[in-house]
Formats: C-alpha cells, structure tokens, sequence
C-alpha cells in the first residue's frame, strides 16, 4: 500500500501535464505568430501535437482517464472540423488501444480471480493481448472443450486508478475545456464517476451479457458473445470477431455505413423493450460488423436498468413535441423536474429548444451527419442564442442521466457515420406509443 500515493501523484501530474501541454503551445504559437510565422499552418501544428499528447496521456493511464477519452470520442462529431479534425484518430484509437500490462501481472490476476490451476481451464492461451480498454485488456485463448474464448482481465489497481484519474478531470475540466470547443465537460465526468463502482466488478457485467445474450439469442441482425466463467475481476466469454466500426466510420462505402447506422439504432431503440437494459457504453470501439452482416456488441460494463422499457414521461416528451403540443410539453417537463424551480420559461420556448431533436423522427429517412449534430451543438453552446437560455432554465433529472448520455453518444456515431437511417419506423416499432398507437405497447418484450 505504500506506493499508492506516489502512483496517484505521478497519474495527478500526467493528466495536468494536458492543459499545460496545451498552454505552452498556445504560448509557442502566438511567439512564432509574432515573428511573422502563418497562422493557420502554426495552429495545426498546435492541434497536432495536442492530439498525440491526449493519446500518449490518456491511452498510457488507462482508468478513468482513458474511459473520459472514450466518451469523448464519441461526442467528437458535434465539435467544429477545425478542431476536431487533428483529434480524431487519436481519440478513436483510445477506444481499442492501450499499452498493455506485463505478463507477470496478468498471470498473477489470473490465479487470483480462477485459482492457481488457472492454465488447467485452457487448452491454449496467447500471452499477448488482442485489445484493450479503459479498466482491463483482453487475451484470445481456448476453453479446454475446445471453443474459442475471449478472456477479459482488469487491470491491477483499477479501482484507484478510476477515482484518482475522474476526481482530478474534475478539477481541470475548465482547463481543458479547449480540448472539446461546444461540449460540456464537467457532466460528463461526473456521470462517468457516478457509473463507476457498477463497471468495477466483472460478475455485474457478466450478469448484464447474460441477460442480452439470452434475448438476442438467434437473432439475424445482433450478435451478443455468451459468457463462459466470471469472477470479480477477470470474464471469459466466447471469441467473436468483425470489422472494427471506427473502421467503417473511416473507410466504409455509403452503403455499409447506412447498413451499420440501422444496426445500431434497432439494437439501441430495442433493448429497453426487447431486454429491460440498455448498453450504456456506446462509443465505436464496442461494436463491430460480422461477415454475415450481423452487428456484434460488446462490453457490457455499463446498463441502464429499465424493467419497464424506456420510462414513460420520456417517450410522452417526444410524443408531445412530435404533435406540437407546447402547453401540454411544458407542463409535463414542470411535473417530472425537468424545469428549474422558480423558472418562469415559457412554452413556446421549450418547445423551439426540443424541436430540432425530434426532426429525425418527422421524417421516413434522416441523414445524420457531422454538419447536423455540429448545428445542434452551436445552437445550443452559443452564450447570444435564446436556446442557450431556455436551457439554463431547464434541469435534467438525475435518474435520465444516463438514457441521455446513451441518446446523445449514439447520435453522435450516427453522425460519424454519417449515414441515412429510417429511424422513424425504428423508433415506432419499438416504441409505437410515441406514435399515439397505444394498442401495440404490451407484447413488444422479445
């Protein structure tokens, strides 16, 4: 235990490293600026060497720190080309990559987790990860009847390593704020805190993967590996593969990012109804696309448990607003918190914040795009708009938290993709109340 505080100094000073990297740059540019340096090739160049720093730092931390880079690569769409741009494929590596722990190390959490006859399960075992993440990495091997497996296994020292790095995002997420130009940093870490004791045991997320892989079982469109063991800090479940989906963001034909964009909004639309649980992880890095066309998803860490489908003042928000029903939407946002205490935000103010979201769902096919979520973004982040108003007047109740953040993340990699989705006819076929069709409500459940 006594190296412990050294450990949380050295993670406290890399990730303060961030914003000062950021600074002496900035400082560096405007001295080159000065002396008659081009602006724009020197703003790059700062950008550039921003984005290999948030790589270096957050991938080589792992914990808290690399999952804040995970999320955030999620919400890169909505941020201006400018400066998104420099950052993107350092942030979609941090969803799949990170320098791995020794050998030893895994070994030895091995034997903690399964026993020291741990080799004895395995007919064969690779030594060399086949990813990783923000809290463990991930061996190939084989089960000893012969299937292939994935074996997930946490990092030693997680669970500090995930307080020490979100307790410090915290403090800096005004310092780093430049990082994410139009995005709200500091909720997005506190929810990101507030989930974590829920990723930090294995059993729970093998639990979760039990539960979709039982529902999707023999589906055509999904595919959920089954879990073979668990235990607290170690989950072996089978091997299956695909083609990365930041991959098909990158380089995929139209037609196989609308056909990737269908999959993941029918899986995430879905799961409330069809499971009760909704993967609350949605960054590229957790899925990917079958030979056979199917979606495989991934990492089960982080659910939102939703025995009842998706809660009913959310569906009847959109209902409301699809009718253009002003008066009715704000009472209603008033009744279930969503309105401040105090706040005396009109109804036809409310309604021309929500409108623009519900514009996917007023159409057949949407096209989702960067230039769109960027749109929403500037509306919403620019201090002179009346929109930036009305949402200071608005509040978000603590148990939508998370089905928000899912909501906006799958946005945002819909837009990455930057696909045509018939999300209407999605949505109404797993929510048709939205709809008004109240009839079709009972009986969606697998």
């Amino acid at each position: 235990m006594t190296d412990i505080p050294r450990r949380t100094a050295a993670r406290t000073a890399k990730l303060a490293s961030l914003p000062l990297g950021m600074a002496g740059r900035a400082a560096a540019g405007w001295g080159r600026r000065l002396a008659g340096g081009d602006g724009e090739q020197i703003s790059a160049q700062m950008m550039a060497r921003s984005a290999e720093q948030l790589f270096a730092v957050l991938g080589e931390l792992k914990g808290g720190a690399m999952k804040f880079g995970q999320a955030l690569s999620v919400f890169e769409a909505a941020i201006p080309d400018e400066y998104a741009a420099p950052f993107r494929e350092s942030l979609v590596k941090l969803q799949t990559a990170a320098p791995p722990m020794p050998t030893a190390e895994v070994h030895r959490m091995l034997a903690e987790q399964f026993g020291r006859g741990w080799r004895e399960r395995f007919a064969a075992f690779d030594e060399t990860p086949a990813a990783a993440a923000s809290i463990g990495q991930v061996h190939r091997a084989v089960w000893h009847d012969g299937r292939d497996v994935a074996v997930k296994v946490q990092y030693p020292g997680a669970e500090e390593a995930l307080r020490s790095d979100l307790r410090q995002l915290s403090r800096m997420t005004r310092l780093m704020q430049p990082l994410a130009p139009g995005l709200e940093l500091k909720p997005l870490v506190a929810e990101l805190r507030d989930r974590m004791e829920e990723e930090l045991d294995y059993r729970d997320e093998a639990a979760s993967q039990r539960v979709f892989a039982e529902a999707f079982d023999g589906d055509d469109r999904v595919k959920v590996p089954r879990v073979v063991a668990s235990a607290p800090r170690a989950m072996i479940s089978e091997w299956v593969s695909g083609r990365k989906l930041s991959d098909v963001i990158r380089s995929g034909t139209r037609p196989e990012r609308d056909a990737a964009a269908v999959l993941l909004a029918e899986f995430l639309y879905s799961s409330p109804a069809r499971v009760g649980l909704l993967h609350a992880d949605p960054h590229p890095g957790n899925f990917q696309i079958m030979d056979d066309g199917r979606l495989l998803v991934l990492d089960y860490g982080a659910v939102a448990r939703l025995p009842d489908g998706l809660p009913r003042p959310l569906s009847m928000m959109v209902r409301l607003a699809l009718e253009d029903r002003p008066a009715d939407l704000l009472a209603l946002l008033r009744r279930e918190n969503f309105v401040r205490p105090g706040s005396e935000v009109g109804a036809a103010e409310v309604m021309a914040f929500l409108a623009p979201f519900t514009e996917p769902l007023r159409t057949e096919m949407f096209r989702f795009d960067r230039a769109w979520l960027q749109g929403q973004a500037e509306r919403l982040g620019d201090l002179r708009s009346p929109h930036f108003r009305t949402s200071r007047e608005l509040n978000l109740p603590a148990q939508h938290l998370l089905i928000h953040r899912v909501t906006m993340g799958t946005l945002g990699v819909l837009c990455q993709l930057d696909a045509d989705v018939p999300v209407r006819g999605i949505v109404q076929r797993w929510q048709p109340w939205i709809f008004g069709d109240e009839e079709e409500r009972a009986g969606r459940r697998g």
